[in-house]
């Protein structure tokens, strides 16, 4: 098989502010896969969280590296291939690019797409959150309206139940407070609001604003302490009336064990776990310990939100919605439907072109 490897650059309609920064674009990785005529795509956005970053030269790199490898054998040899991956020590995000591009094939090749592969009811996709960056009290009402097609620059989703806010605001606790009250303000019959932190806060921040968020009606926390703090997560548990999930602190299974006693459920992002096949081991090792599952996403496209959406039947929470802020993406999948991802009938990811990647 022959790998093909670009690059293209998105733009977001509005900047997403977190706990760690403020981003606007990112330029992304479009991997084509071919063999015996028929082409697998997958994607690749960089990220980072604190540590080493997976940048985009750094993804493509590795990438390039192992193409040679990969011409002798076909896309159904999964052992082989992950093998390679593995001795080539590639980072998530490459490894993420070339199974989905492998999955999309094997969709191709047996001409159905991934969710009937797999045997999923597309009934069962929960609604996606749409996301409220920090910012002031004014301009996260304001996001609001343009999500929910009030705002002069909105671009309307029809049906929106969830919404997701970043706080964790480097002004403080009091900060986070005001914006939380001026969403609701706007929303007041939202049936869904959770919270992202980001790992913005303490243990002590965290559990101060774990009852007043009950307080408010909030359904679950994400990432309220930093990476390596997993430490402080047992007191959290047993003492937070909301739930709690993990995204930082969970990359893919090996992760889920140790996290177990601590937390109420993880996010799974595709960049993260390395493709489709580790996502899936993760939600059955996740179950298996009890625990919700959620997906997420970073700067990615219609391609990676599609792809992760195959699977979303089997999620709890799903927050797969950075393509909809995009004002240049080049492709076209799954479509959103009274407030759910919805993959279509075409095969493999069932993911097309509306544009050339610039």
């Amino acid at each position: 098989m022959q790998l093909q490897i670009s690059t293209f650059t998105v733009h977001k309609r509005f900047a997403l502010t977190i706990s760690r920064g403020t981003t606007a674009q990112t330029t992304n990785i479009w991997l084509e896969v071919e063999h015996e005529g028929i082409r697998g795509w997958g994607e690749a956005s960089p990220f980072s969280i604190g540590e080493a970053a997976q940048t985009t030269e750094a993804i493509a790199r590795s990438l390039q590296k192992i193409a040679p490898l990969l011409k002798a054998l076909s896309p159904l040899e999964r052992q082989r291939i992950d093998r390679l991956m593995l001795d080539a020590r590639l980072p998530s995000a490459a490894r993420a690019a070339l199974d989905i591009a492998l999955q999309d094939w094997l969709g191709k090749q047996a001409n159905l797409p991934l969710w009937e592969l797999w045997g999923l009811d597309r009934d069962r996709i929960p609604p996606t959150s749409v996301t409220i960056g920090i910012s002031t009290p004014e301009a996260a009402q304001q996001r609001v309206k343009d999500w929910l097609g009030q705002g002069e620059t909105a671009v309307p989703f029809q049906g929106v139940q969830a919404l997701k806010l970043k706080l964790g605001s480097p002004a403080g606790l009091e900060a986070d407070r005001a914006m939380l009250l001026a969403v609701k303000a706007t929303a007041p019959h939202m049936p869904q609001i959770s919270i992202d932190a980001n790992g913005g806060w303490t243990l002590p921040q965290a559990l101060e604003m774990a009852d007043w968020l009950a307080a408010q009606g909030v359904t679950y926390i994400e990432q309220p302490l930093a990476k390596g703090q997993e430490g402080d997560l047992p007191e959290l548990y047993q003492r937070s009336p909301l739930p709690i999930f993990v995204d930082e602190s969970c990359f893919s299974s090996y992760d889920i064990l140790p996290l177990a006693d601590r937390v109420h459920g993880i996010n799974i992002k595709l960049m993260k776990s390395g493709g489709l096949s580790e996502a899936l081991r993760m939600i059955h090792t996740a179950k298996a310990c009890g625990l919700k599952v959620m997906f997420g996403c970073y700067s990615d496209s219609s391609l990676l939100n599609t792809a992760l959406a195959h699977l979303s039947p089997l999620a709890d929470h799903i927050d797969l919605d950075s393509h909809l802020n995009l004002i240049d993406d080049p492709f076209i999948g799954a479509s959103f439907q009274q407030g759910r991802l919805v993959p279509n009938q075409l095969p493999g990811l069932g993911v097309r072109l509306q544009s050339a990647p610039a």
